[in-house]
């Protein structure tokens, strides 16, 4: 054989290895990987490929889902869904604390995204029919940004969940920026009321208690954790200097806040003297959505109408 033809073959072998190899890391590449996230739960999550059908069973769920601009593969929603009012037009898989497995599973999601309360029992089911299950647990400010940018990760829309916490916390530092630098005394002791009947209020550990703070107030009830029922005479001796009620959840409507207007025993506070009583959207600050920050701006004229403006303006 002449040193020509053998530098030939030798060439042609080379060439059809370096064929072989490309189209194997090209089919190794079409091939969908499994990605593993760790949820809010503490549990992992895997994932064959990009979630194409997505069931949201929480109101902020949902709401996280439409601000990531992906409502057009929401699957399915629970009967609390009604934000945006397109939500409403989602097909329903039961309610928030009650959703129907067979619901979920007849609709074949790609992904359920749940929350803390069905943890217990509503996740194993679905993971015993075969789903993957994503839980969420946005109890603070961190904790939402964390779920938005969680959520982005895991539909492909890491981009715009970038830019919505980006917007966020320029408004967010925007009111705090404000209020940073009063003094403790410049800060107003604040109650707010959940429910009126038994009276019930928002201590530290809770969304409503985060947003006082940043806005700039000081909780009249930063001795307690969670949501918890109050003795109304201790209310009137803390003397708060503004009361705010959380309004327009369920068929209660705007009941709490007539209640702090009409009752007798609280016009003689500073609140009811000045005239410092509010009413706000409830879902503005109870779920942990990007509603969130508009739920910190309606507090901060409450708290501090002289520096952001009066309420509803």
């Amino acid at each position: 054989m002449n040193t020509r033809l053998l530098k030939t073959l030798c060439l042609a072998a080379i060439a059809a290895i370096c064929l072989s190899t490309a189209c194997a890391a090209q089919t190794e590449e079409e091939k969908p990987s499994s990605v593993s996230f760790t949820d809010q739960l503490g549990r992992t999550v895997t994932l064959d490929s990009l979630p194409g059908k997505i069931v949201s069973l929480s109101p902020t769920n949902t709401e996280i889902l439409y601000a990531l601009g992906i409502e057009d593969r929401i699957a399915g929603v629970t009967t609390f869904c009604d934000y945006p009012v397109e939500a409403a037009d989602k097909p329903k898989v039961g309610g928030f604390s009650t959703p129907n497995i067979e619901a979920i599973v007849a609709l074949s999601p790609d992904l359920v995204i749940a929350a803390p309360r069905h943890e217990k029992d509503i996740i194993p089911q679905l993971e015993s029919k075969g789903l993957t299950v994503l839980g969420l647990n946005p109890q603070s400010f961190d904790s939402i940004m964390e779920a938005i940018t969680l959520v982005g990760d895991v539909t492909g829309t890491e981009k715009k969940a970038e830019e919505l916490t980006g917007e966020m916390e320029s408004r967010i530092n925007a009111v705090t920026g404000k209020v940073g630098s009063l003094s403790e005394s410049k800060k107003p002791s604040v109650f707010y009321l959940t429910w009126h009947d038994p009276l019930k209020t928002s201590g530290t550990g809770t969304l409503a208690d985060e947003l006082i703070i940043k806005a700039g107030g000081r909780n009249l009830f930063s001795d307690i954790s969670g949501i918890q029922s109050i003795d109304f005479e201790m209310l009137v001796a803390r003397n708060p200097q503004v009361m705010i009620a959380g309004i327009g959840m369920g068929s209660g409507e705007d009941i709490p806040l007539t209640y702090l207007l009409e009752e007798s025993r609280l016009k003689n506070t500073e609140a009811g003297k000045n005239g410092a009583i509010y009413g706000t959207d409830m879902d503005l600050s109870g779920r942990g959505g990007p509603r969130i920050v508009d739920g910190l701006e309606e507090f901060a004229r409450c708290i501090h109408p002289e520096i952001f403006g009066n309420p509803g303006n």
